[in-house]
This record gives C-alpha cells, structure tokens and sequence, in this order.
C-alpha cells in the first residue's frame, strides 16, 4: 500500500520535464511573443465574443462592462499564476505538467484528462457553432447545403418526433437512407476539423501564420464594427445603466467567462517559445488585456445602438445591424465570425497534442503519444489522434452536450494552478 501510494504522490522534478530537448525531441522554438500574443486573442475572440456577450448585455444593461473588468481582473490573477508556472517550467502540458511539478501523478493524472474538456470536447462544440455561421455565409451568396449535410443526428431525430417544424425535422425528412438509417451530420463542422488538423500537423510555423493572419482580420473586422456602429450609438439606450442593479450585472458572469476561456492554451506552447521565461507571461497578460478592451467598447456600442432588452440573442451582433437595416455588415459579421472560430479550432488543437505529449513522456500514456515528426517537428501521432476525438463525435453528440462539460474542465484547470 505505501508502494502505491507514493506513485500517486510522487513528483517530478523541474530538470526531468524539461530535459526532452536533449534527447533529440525537441520541438521548434519559433514563437515570439507576438506570436503567443496573437494566439491569446486568437483563442479569447471566438465563440463567446460573437454569442455570449448578448446575454450578458442583457442581463446587466450598458453596466456589464464592470462584469468584463471583474473577470479580466481574475482572468489576470490566474494568467499570472500560468505565467510563474511557466518561467519555472518551460514545457509543454500546461496545467498538467503544473500539477506533476506541485501534487504529483495522481492529480496530474486527473487534470491531464480534465484538459481534455476543454480544449477537445470545447473544439467540438467551437466546430458546430462555426458551421452555423459558415452556412450563413454561404446562403449570403446564394449557396445553399441540403439540411441533412448541415445539422447534427440527434437533435434531427428529436425535432421530427416532437412534430417541430423548420431545418432539423426537414433534415430528418429529407435525408438519405442506407440500411435504414438516416444519413444526417453537419458536415461543415467536419471539414473544419479535418482543416485544422492538417494545418497543425504541417508545422507549428504555418499554424502561427494562419493564426497571426486571422487575428488581423477578425480585429480589422471587429474595428470596423465600432466604428460603424458607434455612428448609431444613442446615449439614450446608455440610461438607466445600470437596470437590474449590481445583482443583474454579475448573471451574466457565466457568458462572460465563457467569452475570456482560451488564454491558457497559450502555455501549451512553451517548448516552442523563443523565449519562454520572458514570452509566455507576457504573451498571456498582452492578450488579456487587449482582449478586455475590445470587449468593453464592444458592448458599449451594442448596448448604444440598441436597447439592452433586444441583446438576448445568439448573434447580437449581427441582429444589432439588422435592426439598423445595415444590410451589408451582416456579411461582414458573419466573415468576422467564421474567422474567428477558426482561430480558436486551431489554437485548441495545438493545444490538446501537447498534454497528450506531456503525458506520454511521463509514461501515463504510451509512447506513441510523444513522437515527434523527424520533418515537420510537431506531435504528429497525438495531433491524429486529437482529430478524431474532435470529429467522430460530431456524428452523434449534440452541441448542448458538449458545452455542458467545457467550462467544468476549464475552472477545474484554473482552480488547481491557482
């Protein structure tokens, strides 16, 4: 018994993590902290930033900008406990190496699969939301993909026997049969995934190139929705600011937070920083507070063209335009937002390969895990493997399902580095 109870406890030591690259497994050290600056924004805009921010404006009035300082400032609190982490460990694995490092196997163990929550299972979910914006954009040039190419199996399956009218009973309805069984998934989410996996087995280079393009776009974009947008702020909407007192401010904290998710996965990236002592913390703290701003402009100008009653939607930003009758910005939104989902896939699926890899070199998972391509220098087994874990399930599961399990896997990883 005490056998095995000091091999759950054991830990290991600062210089047997970071000792892969003289043995030949090293991986390119091409990042600067530019490069992890915009992978920070790349996976911090995403999802959140073009879906959740409407709920929280709803919630808490012109007022949930305080919402955004609140948890910047946590956000912050935690970006600087990953950073200290970081400059004593420069190694891939994140939370998971933090947590070999501090508790030993068994919690490392645990939080090396509670990773796998956040950054795979929330991929899935990131893949179903960028299909509904890229469907939007397609119809927006007059392309349109059958509904059964375009929707996922079980939520098809629900609404045809709930009698419910619209897209998911008409993919039910007019999907082809083999054997019985109705062919039905969302193959845009598919593609994506099948994309970026690619691109993240290619090279660390070329996803830092696809990384840093995208984040320049979609903050182009974002700049040009304050600046039309803020031709239509009434001030008026500003008041009251405050419409459901501090209580109402703090209900939207859950779609906040969902809008900051992402920044850690820039410690994933250790062992391919130029410099990581130096880098990584300010990389994480850049990103943050870039990210911040933007978010706070970017709900005072929603909550100005509109009244905050009329934010509780998926697309508030796209609806804000639409009740302008700004047409041609919709496009724009939806280029803005299929962009920046793109960016937060990659980031994610960079980052799952690494702890995988993490864990292999420590012998919790098999040493396959831990290969590294003798040409394109990156994880390439781990990086397989997490593309399938990303994209079989987007042939059964429902986005709902998935959601469920991301933020949990997050704050768990925050709560243990803290």
């Amino acid at each position: 018994m005490g056998y095995i109870f000091n091999s759950l406890v054991r830990k290991k030591s600062v210089s047997s993590i970071t000792d892969a690259e003289g043995h030949g497994t090293g991986l390119h050290r091409v990042l600067s902290v530019r490069d992890l600056t915009f992978f920070g924004i790349a996976a911090i805009i995403g999802a959140g930033s073009f879906s959740s921010i409407g709920s929280a404006c709803f919630s808490g009035g012109p007022a949930v900008i305080f919402l955004f300082i609140i948890c910047a400032i946590a956000c912050g609190f935690t970006a600087m406990c990953y950073a200290e982490f970081a400059t004593r460990v420069p190694a891939s694995g994140s939370a998971y190496t933090y947590a070999y490092v501090s508790f030993g196997e068994l919690a490392a163990w645990i939080i090396g699969w509670a990773l796998l929550m956040e950054y795979s299972i929330g991929n899935i979910y990131v893949a179903f939301s960028w299909s509904g914006y890229f469907v939007n954009l397609l119809e927006g040039f007059g392309l349109h993909l059958p509904a059964w190419l375009a929707t996922n199996y079980p939520d098809a399956h629900q609404a045809f026997l709930d009698g419910t009218a619209g897209k998911l009973s008409d993919a039910w309805t007019t999907a082809p049969t083999v054997g019985g069984l109705h062919i039905i998934f969302d193959l845009p989410a598919v593609m994506i995934n099948i994309l970026v996996t690619w691109l993240v087995y290619i090279g660390t280079k070329e996803s830092r190139n696809a990384s840093n393009l995208m984040v320049i776009i979609k903050l182009a974009i974002i700049l040009l929705v304050i600046i039309v947008g803020g031709m239509y702020v009434d001030i008026d909407n500003w008041s009251p600011f405050m419409p459901n007192q501090f209580s109402g401010v703090m209900a939207g904290v859950s779609g906040v937070f969902f809008a900051y998710i992402g920044f850690d996965a820039v410690s994933t990236l250790a062992e391919e920083c130029k410099n990581p002592q130096r880098d990584l913390p300010r990389g994480m703290i850049y990103s943050l507070v870039i990210c911040t701003i933007v978010f706070i402009i970017l709900a005072l100008v929603l909550t100005g063209m509109v009244s905050y009653t009329a934010l509780n939607v998926s697309d508030p930003l796209a609806e804000v335009f639409a009740v302008k009758g700004i047409k041609w910005m919709l496009f724009i939104v939806s280029v803005a937002a299929v962009v920046a989902m793109t960016s937060v896939i990659l980031v994610f699926q960079m980052g799952q390969p690494r702890i995988w890899m993490a864990m292999s070199r420590d012998g919790l998972l098999p040493k396959k895990f831990a290969e590294i391509h003798p040409k394109y220098k990156t994880p390439a087994f781990s990086t397989l493997v997490t593309g399938l874990v990303v994209g079989i399930p987007i042939f059964f599961v429902t986005p709902k399902f998935v959601l469920d399990f991301t933020s949990i896997g997050t704050l768990f990883a925050f709560v243990l580095v803290c």
